[in-house]
């Protein structure tokens, strides 16, 4: 279940897809360049807005289940997961989809639930290995 229009005066209210954490989510358009800004407790990590698109649009691509991974960006993401795709120097972006460095990984653990709140992916959830797929 999520709460929140996902805007910076009624955010989206999220869990995380193990169930561990709680966090919000809105879009930011009025950033240089647009952000989908995620707040876990007081720290505040964003990844460029298009992210939301292009995440659901690799998704229908794949055409099946993908893992989410989900490592900070000092560790390695596992190959084949979200995380690892939000990272690749051949996807969209050429690189990560994170914009403040140090705080540029677990895009895994964030953006799927974005998705799954907006409808355009079913997500796992799990106390590990989660994976999602586009609806």
């Amino acid at each position: 279940m999520t709460t929140g229009q996902g805007t910076r005066d009624d955010p989206w209210e999220l869990t995380t897809p193990s169930g561990g954490s709680s966090f919000t989510a809105f879009r930011d358009e009025g950033l240089d360049p647009p952000a989908l800004v995620v707040r876990v407790g007081k720290t505040e990590v964003r990844y460029q807005l298009r992210c939301i698109e292009d995440l659901a649009a690799m998704l229908k691509a794949r055409g099946d289940w993908v893992a989410l991974g989900g490592a900070d960006e000092q560790k390695p993401a596992a190959e084949g997961t979200v995380e690892a795709w939000a990272r690749a120097a051949d996807n969209p972006v050429g690189g990560f989809y994170g914009l403040k460095k140090g705080l540029r990984g677990r895009f895994g653990v964030y953006v799927p639930p974005v998705l799954a709140a907006l409808g355009l992916a079913e997500v796992e959830s799990q106390p590990r290995n989660n994976r999602m797929r586009a609806v």
